[in-house]
């Protein structure tokens, strides 16, 4: 069994605690977990707007606070974000998501993430094979 606690990961684990141009997320669970996911909670900062693209990743987020939307870039499709609202990443999709006011959001990612990813300039995180060659 594992337990974590996201107070503590926050105050003694910085190497679970990722950062980038206005957001965060608390890596709870990673790939070396071995559980076949990663469980995250990220921070998106208001007034922020983000496009991303995991290519080699498949993406579900549930929105716990604040608002927002997310525009399916090949679709042009905007959809509202706000607590209670999930969104499954279920065909790689680009996508731009947009914080009106900060949103927290919990997040899974199959495969799991490492915890050492960068968002790369089109928006995706590098295969795990990739990270694992470099």
């Amino acid at each position: 069994m594992i337990v974590r606690d996201f107070n503590e990961i926050v105050k003694n684990e910085r190497e679970r605690v990722v950062n980038d141009a206005q957001w965060s997320s608390v890596r709870m669970l990673l790939a070396d977990d071995n559980m076949g996911f990663s469980f995250h909670i990220t921070f998106l900062e208001e007034g922020s707007e983000h496009t991303f693209e995991y290519k080699n990743h498949f993406e579900s987020v549930y929105c716990m606070q604040g608002e927002g939307s997310i525009t399916d870039l090949a679709t042009g499709e905007t959809h509202a974000i706000k607590p209670g609202v999930m969104y499954a990443l279920d065909q790689h999709d680009r996508h731009i998501l947009r914080a009106d006011k900060e949103l927290v959001m919990a997040c899974c990612f199959n495969p799991p993430v490492t915890g050492k990813e960068v968002h790369r300039e089109d928006g995706s995180y590098a295969a795990p094979e990739e990270l694992e060659s470099a």
